[in-house]
């Protein structure tokens, strides 16, 4: 069976709820101070099964002052039913939430003209004529046009085909998006805990399942689920759904807050949009201009920052827009929202997020971002990857970061992302996806900075990896940098070694004075043998007054494994290391199984006081040539 919502609009007292009264049976006044004063104040909900068609009703207030209740209702109907007063014809809520609609792109409806029973035929005729006025040009210029009376019930058996007959056609909602339930009212049921309602209006949500509560980002468990008052194991798009929900307190849920699979979305305060200013609004849109932000079930606080060439969007234009919210709000790509005025409110305009979670615009770069909306707003999903991608800049965005701003299901998602790579436009980078032009950038600026250094410092094996990480890759992530690394190594450009970054055409060839330079360094340290000198000294006794180029040379020693650090300032010889391994592992094997030795046999052994014995030995325990026990150490 087919589930649609319908949403009554029109002004206050043309009979909206009594008209769902008479198709339902219910009635949606459901709060005492709405029987007291007999208008509908928030909203009310009332189910109708047409066969094999189940509408669930939104019922709406009509009062200019709950106009806010009634766009916490409009956000997830399928159908409208435009109310209007036969007695009374078109009335000022009758145009707004009219204007509401169209902003909100409803796509279907019906004009329902009741009261039917209080008017003369002539009379009807012309809020039929009125009504025909006020819709045409737009999405219900072709709609039926249903004459009704809820006391008489005159009309309503015509009004129930209509809708069975609007609902079979209403196409399906888009399976693009994860589960999305706006809360629009939440409450304490005796024995169950916190209940919330909402639309569903996207994916599904079965019992049991984890979600998480946004903005404040709680995760909530779903200990049950209803559809129609009926207990079901899983909801789906498009029903009105009411949701058992554990580790929560009911006084910390509010309308406004979204429910969505746990880890999956992340608030935002900083929309980019397309706006469209309706013809009645009162003046120009303008940057700076406070307004209230109806998005889902929530309205928030914001202002709006122009990116027109004139800062400004008319009456009965649109363009492009930045949302600065005061709080944060859960919102996707393609989700319509409304703007009214703050004081006094009117609706005002009407829009479709581009980007939820945008960088501020600021000064020349406005018209520069203008144009980029424009080319995101007729994108398709490989486009808008490589778009969010390309906003991250350097850092790149992880896959959870890309579901988060565009709300898909993981297979939408896979396929977005391929396609944006088969295009070239985005590079995956260890699991970081990065632009393109990003990417080859860095690439290039990687190997610029490498050569320079090379130019700087002919005599050194490389560039320290870090020193080329703060340089090149101070806002990329961690993956981006090794992936150009291996992009570069790959191409045969650079060599990335342990702990230095190198040119593969870059090769140390020594001058003649600088090779004797060398050779007289490492003849120093082999002479010595165990009793090597100070670093100061051999390079003071090898170059004299050169001793920072000097030590430029004794570098080239250590890095080709001719000289061997042993401790911050004592260097010894390969060669007379490896003797006096040797010689210990002889002293081992003549001392089976035991194999221990003290400071005094080494020092025996090797033949060097405790000056050079000490630092040797705890070298040897760094080296897993030894290892201490107690007093001693055992040969390994």
């Amino acid at each position: 069976m087919r589930s649609i919502i319908v949403g009554t609009a029109g002004h206050i007292d043309h009979g909206k709820t009594s008209l769902v009264r008479a198709l339902t049976g219910v009635d949606a006044d459901r709060l005492p101070e709405e029987k007291q004063r007999g208008i509908t104040i928030d909203l009310g909900f009332a189910e109708l099964d047409l066969g094999d068609v189940r509408v669930g009703f939104v019922d709406v207030p009509g009062h200019e002052r709950f106009v806010k209740n009634m766009l916490a209702g409009a956000h997830g109907i399928d159908l409208v039913a435009l109310v209007i007063a036969a007695d009374e014809g078109v009335m000022p809520q009758t145009r707004e939430h009219f204007d509401i609609c169209r902003l909100l792109e409803i796509k279907s409806g019906l004009v329902v003209l009741t009261k039917i029973d209080a008017v003369e035929e002539e009379l009807l005729e012309l809020v039929r004529a009125e009504a025909e006025e006020l819709v045409a040009g737009s999405f219900l210029e072709s709609a039926p046009v249903v004459a009704a009376s809820a006391r008489t019930g005159a009309g309503l058996d015509e009004l129930k085909a209509t809708l069975r007959a609007l609902a079979l056609n209403v196409p399906a909602r888009s399976s693009e998006t994860i589960a999305r339930l706006p809360v629009d009212r939440a409450f304490t049921m005796r024995g169950f805990g916190a209940v919330v309602t909402g639309t569903l209006v996207a994916g599904s949500i079965s019992e049991g399942e984890e979600l998480e509560l946004l903005p404040p980002g709680q995760r909530v468990r779903v200990r049950g689920v209803q559809v129609h008052g009926a207990h079901v194991e899983r909801a789906s798009a498009g029903q009105r759904t009411a949701l058992n929900l554990g580790g929560v307190e009911v006084s910390a849920i509010e309308r406004g807050m979204l429910l969505a699979p746990a880890g999956r979305l992340l608030p935002a305060q900083i929309i980019d949009a397309r706006i469209e200013v309706l013809k009645s609004a009162p003046r120009s849109l303008r940057s700076r201009q406070r307004v209230r932000v109806h998005l889902g079930t929530a309205e928030v606080l914001g202002r709006v920052q122009v990116l027109e060439e004139k800062g400004e969007i008319e009456p009965g234009a649109s363009g492009f827009a930045q949302l600065r919210l005061e709080s944060p709000v859960a919102a996707l790509p393609g989700e319509r929202f409304i703007l009214r005025s703050y004081s006094p409110q009117h609706t005002v305009a009407g829009g479709r997020v581009l980007d939820a979670h945008a960088s501020k615009h600021r000064g020349r770069d406005r018209l520069n971002a203008r144009a980029r909306l424009a080319s995101l707003a007729e994108a398709d999903a490989g486009e808008r990857v490589a778009f969010f991608v390309e906003s991250a800049g350097e850092q790149g965005l992880r896959r959870a970061g890309l579901s988060a701003r565009t709300g898909w299901r993981d297979e939408v998602m896979d396929d977005a992302l391929g396609e944006a790579m088969r295009r070239g436009s985005v590079v995956e980078a260890d699991s970081v996806f990065v632009a393109r032009e990003v990417f080859d950038t860095l690439l290039r600026r990687t190997a610029e900075e490498v050569e320079a250094h090379h130019a700087r410092e002919p005599l050194a094996r490389g560039m320290p990896r870090e020193t080329l990480r703060e340089r090149v890759f101070t806002h990329a992530a961690p993956e981006v940098f090794r992936a150009v690394l291996n992009r570069a190594g790959a191409a045969g450009a650079l060599v990335s070694e342990r702990d230095v970054v190198r040119s593969s055409k870059h090769s140390l060839e020594l001058s003649p004075a600088d090779a004797e330079l060398r050779d007289r360094l490492e003849g120093l340290y082999r002479d010595a043998a165990l009793e090597a000198p100070a670093l100061e000294e051999a390079l003071a006794r090898a170059a004299g007054s050169r001793r920072e180029h000097a030590r430029k040379i004794f570098q080239l020693l250590i890095d080709a494994g001719a000289l061997v650090r042993v401790r911050e300032d004592l260097f010894f010889h390969r060669e007379a290391l490896d003797r006096l391994i040797a010689a210990l592992r002889a002293y081992a094997a003549r001392h089976e199984p035991e194999r221990l030795i003290d400071v005094a046999a080494f020092k025996e052994i090797s033949g060097v006081s405790r000056k050079y014995a000490i630092p040797l030995l705890e070298y040897f325990d760094r080296e897993r040539i030894t290892r201490r026990a107690g007093d001693r150490r055992i040969i390994l």
